[in-house]
C-alpha cells in the first residue's frame, strides 16, 4: 500500500489541488460531482485520506486531466520484471 506521505502520492494530490484551483473549482464543487462529502476532498488534498487507483482516475476525468498525465507524474522507479 502507498503512504499518502510518499513524494510520489504528493506529486498527484499536488497536481490535482492545484488544478482545481486553477479552474476554479471548489472542494464542494468537485465532491458533488464525484458523490463524495466536500470533506472528503478536504481530507484528500490534506494528506488525511488516501485515493484508490479508481477514484484516482474518476478525479483526473472530473478536473480534465488525462489520466495518462496524472500517471506520468510518478517518477519510474522500478524496471519492468519482463521486456513488453
Amino acid at each position: 500500500m502507498v503512504s499518502i506521505y510518499t513524494q510520489e502520492y504528493q506529486l498527484v494530490i499536488t497536481l490535482f489541488k492545484t488544478t482545481r484551483i486553477s479552474k476554479r473549482i471548489t472542494q464542494g464543487q468537485l465532491a458533488d460531482a464525484l458523490g463524495r462529502s466536500q470533506s472528503f476532498i478536504a481530507k484528500v488534498e490534506n494528506g488525511e485520506r488516501r485515493l484508490a487507483i479508481v477514484e484516482s482516475v474518476h478525479l483526473s476525468q472530473l478536473l480534465g486531466i488525462e489520466p495518462e498525465i496524472m500517471i506520468n507524474k510518478i517518477p519510474r522507479k522500478f524496471s519492468a520484471l519482463y521486456p513488453l
